[in-house]
């Protein structure tokens, strides 16, 4: 076992030790020679190895914040190079920035004596933090793939999303102790502390730990890559200039596109022909072979959930929140020994009811070659009445 893999062994002891409520002082002192050199790369490979030992991203979630204000100092000493196109860096890096002055903001109408006063203006503020969540879904949809490419260590990126998970319920939580007049004013303070000290805490972690790594792994032109997917999704709380010259530059040409056709009995199409029909149908679709690998979705004017490129090639298990993995699983194995078909479900998306379902895709031997997600919108089709026979132009 070489030097590093002894370190990163001594560091996983000293985290389980530390789990275990033994004195943290004196285990401090025990592993400082390990803690004062840790990398964010060091970082990545032990909580990966913790993951592979058994341990859940729930579990590692009880001891994380102060596992990493151990290692602060030595993650935030470590220097690292920005790739020379930045720009998807810094957009998040920037989106950070309004984020914290929004917090900042926050705690001053924390300190309100007045309580309905303070609950008042608190409400709307933190409401508004749920327009910050495509900050998130950019890095597990974009950078998380790019990485999770690079090594294995960088399966642990897995905690991190259950960290955003973490807070999308601190800011649920925060609201309904804010709007319940049951409440007391303690039971607020504590709700809306949480969710200051999540918010803030990932941010950290993005700092010290997430962008270093990254910026040591990918190359400029995975760099590039990412900046060209993010103008997909929005730029939360930053003003942000779209680079009409960059996308047009970036954009699939038709003429590049592969040139042939697709010939069943059924009829006669060409790629062209294919992509327009797969994205002017009213549903999202995005299937998975049959070894567990992302390798198309479509790409319907309004999407329910968000993809990029990135994901292609992805395992589907990391397409998911840790929450909702199980549930994967669980359908895939089904479809795979043929136990099942097809799995429904429907889920409220605001004002929106939003039908997924799941359809195992076989040969004409019955053999299993992947899964089928299909999700749509059906609030509208759920308020239908009577009938339409005539053309009628809403």
């Amino acid at each position: 076992m070489n030097g590093d893999n002894i370190k990163i062994e001594k560091l996983k002891e000293y985290i389980q030790r530390l789990n275990n409520k033994e004195d943290g002082r004196k285990l401090y002192f025990e592993y400082k020679d390990e803690i004062s050199s840790i990398k964010p790369q060091d970082a990545f490979r032990v909580f990966h190895g913790l993951l592979q030992d058994g341990m859940t991203e729930k579990e590692i979630l009880q001891f994380l914040d102060k596992t990493i204000n151990v290692f602060h100092e030595s993650l935030a000493n470590h220097r690292w190079k920005r790739p020379e196109n930045d720009n998807f860096l810094t957009d998040l890096q920037m989106e950070n920035e309004a984020l914290r002055k929004k917090t900042d903001y926050m705690k001053t109408i924390v300190r309100e004596p007045r309580s309905q006063i303070r609950r008042e203006k608190l409400i709307p503020l933190i409401e508004e933090l749920k327009e910050f969540y495509p900050h998130y879904t950019k890095k597990e949809n974009i950078l998380f793939p790019y990485m999770e490419k690079k090594m294995p260590r960088f399966e642990g990126l897995a905690i991190m999303w259950a960290l955003h998970d973490m807070v999308k319920n601190q800011v649920q939580n925060a609201l309904d102790k804010l709007r319940d007049s049951n409440s007391d004013d303690h039971q607020v303070n504590v709700a809306v502390a949480e969710l200051f000290f999540g918010i803030l805490g990932i941010i950290k972690k993005e700092e010290i730990i997430l962008f270093p790594a990254a910026c040591e792994v990918l190359s400029e032109q995975e760099w590039h890559e990412m900046h060209r997917q993010s103008y997909e999704y929005s730029f939360p709380f930053i003003e942000k200039t779209w680079d009409e010259e960059f996308l047009e530059a970036n954009e699939i040409n038709e003429d590049t596109r592969i040139d042939g056709k697709f010939r069943t009995e059924t009829g006669e199409l060409d790629f062209i022909q294919m992509e327009l029909i797969f994205d002017s149908l009213p549903v999202d679709m995005t299937f998975v072979d049959e070894n567990n690998k992302v390798r198309f979705f479509t790409r319907p004017k309004d999407r329910i959930f968000p993809r990029s490129p990135a994901i292609i090639g992805r395992d589907v298990n990391k397409c998911h929140p840790p929450d909702s993995v199980h549930i994967v699983e669980e359908i895939v194995e089904a479809f795979r020994k043929g136990e099942r078909d097809t799995a429904t479900f429907w889920i409220r998306i605001k004002d929106r009811m939003i039908l997924i379902q799941y359809f195992a895709m076989r040969n004409d031997n019955g053999d299993y070659k992947g899964v089928l997600e299909v999700s749509q919108d059906i609030t509208e089709i759920q308020a239908l009445q009577g009938e339409r026979r005539l053309l009628e132009w809403n």
